[in-house]
Order: C-alpha cells, then structure tokens, then sequence
C-alpha cells in the first residue's frame, strides 16, 4: 500500500469523457423504466407528463450548477462530505460522509444488483437473481482495483453502450410503434394537472431518478482540470440525461396505451412488449442489464473515494485512506463490497434505502445552502467558476428539496427519523476520532 495523498490528486487521470460518463451511469438506473406507470394514474396528459420530466431536469441542473461552484471553491473527492465541512463544521460534513460511506452507496448498489438478478432471468431463466447480482458486483469490484485507467476504460465502454441502446431503443419505438392518441401539445386540461398535488408528489420521485448528477464532484481529485472538467461535467452529464428521460418516456406514451401503462412498475417492459411483440420483453431486460453494470461500476469508483478521505482527515480511520500499488483505495473498495454483499444477502437494502432517503436528502440541501452562505459569509474566496443564475438557481433546487424532505417526513415519518439517527450515530465515531488524536486534522480546513 502506498501513502494516502490528499483528494487523490497523485491520480488526477480522469478525462471529461469519463467524469461525464460517470455522471450519466450514476443517475441512468432502473427509476425512469419504472416510475411512469404511477405517474399515469393520475396525470393522463403527455404534455404534463414530459413536462414533469423537465421540470425535474431543471432542478437537478440547478443543483448540479451549485455544487460546481463548491467544487472549484475546495476541490478534494468525497462530495458531501467535503463541502459540508468546508461551509459548515467538520463534524456535519463528518455525519454527511459516514452515511454515504457505510450504506449511502453500498444500499444502491445492492439494489441495482438485484435489479440485475431479476432482468437477467429472463434472458437467462435458469440463473436466480442472488447470484447474478453477487457476480455482477463482485467483477466490478475487481475491474475497479486494477487501477483509474482500466476503471475509465470500463465505465466509457458501458457507459456508452447504455446511452447507444437507450438511443436505438427511441428511434425504433418511434418508427416501429403504433402511435396512439396522446398529445403532446400543451391543452386546457395541462394547468390542471400542473398545478395538482398528484404533480408535486409524482416529480419527489421523479427527483429520485435523476439522483446522481453530483457523482462527478466524488472524485474530484482524480480528475485532470477539475476547475474546467469537474463543471463541464455535470453540465453534460445532466443536460443528456434530461434528453434520454424526455425521450424515453415519450416514446413510452407514443407506443403503448396509457390504459395499459397505468399502475405497472415495468412499464419498459410493457412498452417494449408494445412495440417489439413477445420478445420485446427481453430486449428491454437486456437494456435494462447493460445499463445496471454502468450504474454498479459508477457507484463502486465514487463512494470509496468518501471513505478515503474522512480516513486521511480521522485518524480511526486512517487504514481506510491507504492506496494500492495502482493508486486506488483498494480497503475502502473491499469495504463497500463487503457492505454491498451482506445488504444483498440479507434483502435488507430496500429497507435502508427507506430510511436513508430523508438524510441523503438533508444533505443534498445542506450544501447547496453552503453556496449561499459561502457567498454571505465568504465573499473573498476564489471561485474560479460560479453558478449560473444565483440565486435563483440554488433557491430553485432549496424549494424542491424542501418540498422533499416535508413529504418524507409526513408520509415516511419513522423511516425519515431513523435514517437521522443513522447518520447521527456517527457522532461517537467522531468523537472517538478526536479522542484517539491529540491534534486531528479534520478541523484544520473549517472556515471561520
């Protein structure tokens, strides 16, 4: 094992191809192939429905243009964990790294391998969902401890499978599918639905499924120019994820009568069964898979890098920080792996994932709110890049999240507070941390 160097910056080799990539990996997963089929119960209307999908684009673009300005601000991996400490207090940016570092990304990982397990038996009957998902994670895994260039290499190729299949699979539904009468034309009954309560509720899960485009500012001291890459980045990843969810879910509306889209969960599935005929089903399965491999591969690169750095700032956890010979955090991987593994084995990750949904939430707003208090607090500090349209925009993404973590803690109120204590309980690793060293360095980067 070699030293651990601060951010990563001994392996800055990631091009922008490759942080946008992970940016378009992270944020693709199973929700937009999933979520339609709920929203359609309510609002049967194409023109709201694609404008759901845009409005939910737009907040995420608003908060991916805030971290931005954070992230040229104090560019060092590990995302949350970093900002919070830097516009806060270590000990908030401490708590915001110990969820994403013990299930924050090991519970969507497991998930996404069972999501595997489950498409893949339809083009494989005969291999259970467990195992695939356990194989799926495991070669992943090992892909990422080989090194940043076999890792770039791996998440460009099925990165770019994902956007091609994705692509094919619109420009085939448009032109094989049997169109139906759904408009997507802004009518009189479009103000209706806009201004329901269906609306705002359908765009908190939206939301969901366009989680991820902060995954570049993870690993930001691995990236070649990150003040130019570390923007671009999120820029581009948001901006073609917008387009791909549009897109799909038009042709998804084209294709397939709403009647039977209305209440389904696999509504790719059923649209795809729409357009291709029976064996429709397994095309989608097969999109489905290839594009779970990316979304593995992006989160097995980010939340190591989390882990990393609170081991080079927390002296307990030191071992963690530590790089192999191809200068990556090969413990910190080997970690996630092991959390990942006993999720997956214990089905207990849809649970975590409940409980963690108000914290990761709370994080989320916590600092783009540092963006504001940055500006109030600190208006001195170089920021070689600034975030478009402030403060309207980060004022945009603090409403929609406000709006988030009301409807978790009304609707989810146990899940919400217990996920809270979650995040809390890493107070006493914390506090055991500054106990363990007389001078630790943790808060040797707060701003006073």
């Amino acid at each position: 094992m070699s030293n651990p160097a601060s951010g990563g910056a001994s392996a800055a080799k990631v091009s922008l191809v490759t942080a946008t990539a992970i940016v378009v990996a992270d944020m693709v997963g199973v929700g937009v192939f999933t979520s339609l089929g709920f929203q359609v119960k309510d609002i049967t209307s194409g023109f709201s429905i694609l404008l759901l999908w845009i409005v939910g684009g737009v907040v995420a673009m608003c908060g991916a243009i805030s971290y931005a300005e954070l992230a040229s601000m104090f560019p060092r991996s590990s995302g949350e964990y970093n900002f919070l400490r830097r516009a806060y207090h270590p000990a908030l940016g401490f708590l915001a790294g110990w969820l994403s570092g013990t299930v924050g990304f090991a519970a969507p990982i497991a998930l996404a391998a069972m999501a595997f397990g489950v498409y893949f038996k339809s083009i494989a009957p005969s291999i259970p969902p467990l195992l695939s998902g356990l194989i799926l994670i495991c070669a992943v895994s090992l892909v990422h401890l080989r090194g940043i260039h076999h890792i770039s290499l791996f998440q460009n190729l099925w990165t770019a499978l994902k956007i091609g299949m994705i692509v094919v699979f619109i420009f085939a539904g448009f032109a094989l599918g049997k169109s139906q009468p759904v408009s997507f034309v802004p009518g009189t009954v479009d103000f209706t639905h806009i201004v329901s309560a269906p609306f705002f509720i359908s765009l908190v899960f939206v939301m969901y499924s366009y989680s991820g485009w902060n995954a570049a500012t993870y690993i930001i001291g691995e990236l070649r120019d990150p003040d130019h890459v570390l923007p671009r980045a999120l820029f581009f990843g948001t901006l073609i994820v917008i387009v791909l969810y549009v897109m799909l879910n038009a042709v998804f509306l084209f294709t397939t009568p709403i009647s039977a889209l209305s209440g389904q969960l696999d509504v790719a599935m059923v649209a795809g069964t729409s357009i291709f005929g029976e064996f429709g089903g397994r095309i989608v399965a097969g999109l489905i898979c290839l594009g779970l491999i990316s979304s593995v591969s992006a989160m097995v690169w980010i939340g190591p890098r989390v882990t990393m750095t609170m081991g080079e700032d927390m002296p307990l956890l030191r071992f963690f920080a530590q790089k192999s010979k191809t200068e990556v955090p090969a413990r910190a991987i080997l970690l996630q792996l092991t959390v990942a593994t006993v999720l997956l084995l214990s089905q207990s990750f849809e649970a975590v994932l409940d409980f963690i949904q108000f914290s990761l939430t709370l994080s989320s707003f916590m600092t783009v709110l540092g963006v504001i208090v940055l500006r109030i607090r600190k208006p001195a500090i170089p920021r070689p890049y600034r975030a478009w349209g402030y403060p309207v925009t980060p004022l945009i993404f603090l409403t929609v999240m406000l709006f988030m973590m009301y409807y978790l803690i009304t609707n989810r109120p146990l899940q919400s507070l217990a996920g809270l204590g979650i995040m809390l309980a890493g107070l006493a690793i914390y506090a055991m941390s500054h106990l363990f060293s007389n001078a630790p360095s943790s808060d040797s980067s707060r701003i006073s």
